[in-house]
């Protein structure tokens, strides 16, 4: 028995080297532009980085402390056109912790509030908002904003309407 699924192994790792192989030389904008394709979506734009600010007061949507060593990275990223970043701010969703909108009572809402306090406080430090997205997330435990950077591509074939 124990012979079968070592042959098993053995092709399955000759496989993913052929594979692997065969793919060599194959443009990766190509590929990504194959899978997503095949799967009937637009490719993603792929993160490569991440800041965050974390420490929120339950209930706020208040930056607990500044932002200026974010807004010097998200600024200098930004200098590349190719880049895009998103801004996600996440609530609490553990019962009893009162991570929640005041007036709708909504974490999501929080969530979102948390997010635009820091897109404001970004722009008010200079970095252009034109490339920022903002999002929302629910996660047990926590109380934070995320900045993920992603390169999103040429800006200029994506105004030809043609994805990069």
């Amino acid at each position: 028995m124990w012979l079968v699924t070592l042959a098993d192994l053995s092709l399955l790792l000759v496989g993913f080297f052929v594979l692997l192989q065969a793919n060599r030389d194959l443009d990766p904008r190509r590929l990504a532009e194959g899978l997503a394709a095949g799967f009937g979506v637009t490719a993603p734009a792929m993160p490569v980085a991440g800041n965050a600010i974390d420490g929120f007061a339950p209930g706020r949507a208040d930056l607990p402390y500044s932002p200026a060593a974010l807004a010097a990275w998200a600024g200098a990223e930004l200098r590349d056109p190719r880049v895009r970043l998103t801004v996600t701010g996440v609530a609490d969703t553990v019962p009893g912790h009162g991570d929640v909108d005041a007036a709708s009572g909504s974490g999501a809402v929080l969530a979102a509030d948390r997010a635009r306090t820091l897109v404001a406080a970004l722009a008010r430090a200079g970095v252009p908002d034109a490339r920022i997205d903002i999002a929302a997330a629910l996660r047990p435990g926590r109380r934070a904003v995320i900045v993920t950077l992603a390169f999103a591509g040429d800006p200029s074939v994506a105004s030809q309407g043609k994805r990069p």
